[in-house]
C-alpha cells in the first residue's frame, strides 16, 4: 500500500476557518483539472457524507465512492472508499493551530490494485495526490507545502 502525507501551513486562518474550507469537496475541481466531478450526497443520520469522485489519471478517468466522516470538534475528516476503482483507498485531513495559522496534514493511502504495474503506476498516483492537494489547499486556503520534517519539528 502506498502512503501520501503532506504538510501545508494556512497562514491568518484559525482551523476552524480552514475545516470548513476543505470540507468543501463540491469546490475541488475550481483549484486543479484533475478533478472532473465531485458530487456529494446529503448528510447521513450518523453526519457522514458519501461522495462520488471522477478523476483525471493516466490519460483515463478513475472514479471512486467514499464515506466521508466528520468531526468537527477536533477539525478532521476520515475518508475511505466504498466502491470504485482502487483496490483500497483511505485517509484523512487534520487541522491544528500553528502561530499565528493553520497546519493542516493530509494523509492518504491507496492501493491501485495492480500487481503487475505497481512499480511503474503507484508513483506517478502518488505524485498525483500530492500535486493536486496541493493545488487545492493553495486555492481553498492560501495554504502552502511545507517540509514534513519541519513540521514534525514544530509539534
Amino acid at each position: 500500500m502506498r502512503h501520501v502525507v503532506l504538510h501545508a501551513l494556512a497562514d491568518g486562518l484559525a482551523p476552524a476557518d480552514v475545516y470548513d474550507r476543505i470540507s468543501d469537496f463540491r469546490r475541488y475541481p475550481e483549484y486543479s483539472d484533475t478533478f472532473r466531478e465531485v458530487h456529494v450526497a446529503p448528510p447521513q443520520p450518523d453526519g457522514s457524507t458519501v461522495s462520488d469522485w471522477t478523476v483525471k489519471f493516466r490519460g483515463g478517468l478513475m472514479r471512486w465512492r467514499e464515506r466521508d466522516t466528520y468531526s468537527p470538534e477536533t477539525y478532521s475528516i476520515a475518508f475511505e472508499q466504498i466502491s470504485g476503482d482502487f483496490r483500497s483507498f483511505e485517509g484523512s485531513w487534520r487541522c491544528e493551530a500553528r502561530g499565528g495559522g493553520t497546519l493542516v496534514v493530509f494523509t492518504a493511502a491507496f492501493d491501485l490494485g495492480i500487481p503487475s504495474l505497481a512499480m511503474i503506476l503507484d508513483p506517478v498516483a502518488e505524485s498525483a495526490v500530492r500535486t493536486n492537494m496541493a493545488r487545492v489547499l493553495r486555492g481553498l486556503a492560501g495554504a502552502e507545502v511545507i517540509d514534513e520534517r519541519a513540521a514534525a519539528a514544530r509539534g
